[in-house]
């Protein structure tokens, strides 16, 4: 299975870098799998630890993808590192098993700690839409037009009718991304 998340890693010098990540959950391991390059890649390689960060505010997966990293973040329990201050919970992550890959390296994970901080409501379709819009932007460069156009055509429905001011600005931040792609390939 695999779970949509911002993960938070750290470098060796303190600095938190936010990403959005599909993450594999088999039983008691965490695999993440970052494409190279990756600065998640690097900083857990260097440290050992991360944070799966889960949220409902989808506002940071698109941010992520458009330049907006700089969300607000508290220490964590037992690891050193971050997590998301408005993340429902987390769980703090230590690397048991590394498998190198000159494209998506993989690293075996085991949670160290977990907490819950505040009541999942669950996705309404336009968190959802935001979500699966995110990840398609993520792969811009690999994906034919004419998919990409559709994807977003049926995912918008659902935007159009259950989205509030934080999806649609969202949504908003991923067009811009997208407009600026296109423009870039004309």
């Amino acid at each position: 299975m695999i779970r949509e998340v911002i993960l938070t890693s750290q470098s060796t010098q303190g600095h938190v870098h936010i990403a959005p990540m599909g993450i594999h959950v088999n039983g008691d391991e965490r695999l993440l799998m970052p494409f190279r390059p990756s600065t998640t890649l690097d900083n857990v390689l260097a440290t050992g630890q991360a944070v799966m960060n889960y949220s409902d505010d989808v506002r940071i997966f698109a941010g992520c993808l458009t330049g907006r990293r700089d969300w607000p973040v508290l220490a964590t329990e037992v690891i050193i590192g971050h997590r998301l201050a408005n993340a429902l919970s987390h769980a703090e992550l230590e690397v048991v098993h590394y498998e190198d890959d000159p494209v998506r390296p993989k690293i075996h994970c085991r949670v160290v700690h977990e907490a819950t901080h505040a009541p999942y409501q669950g996705f309404n379709r336009a968190q959802f839409a935001v979500l699966e819009a995110a990840i398609l932007i993520s792969r811009l460069h690999m994906l034919p037009p004419e998919k990409l156009e559709s994807e977003l055509a049926y995912l918008r429905i659902g935007l159009d009718k259950t989205a509030g001011p934080n999806e649609r600005e969202a949504w908003n931040w991923l067009m811009e991304k997208v407009e600026a792609f296109r423009e870039g390939s004309s």
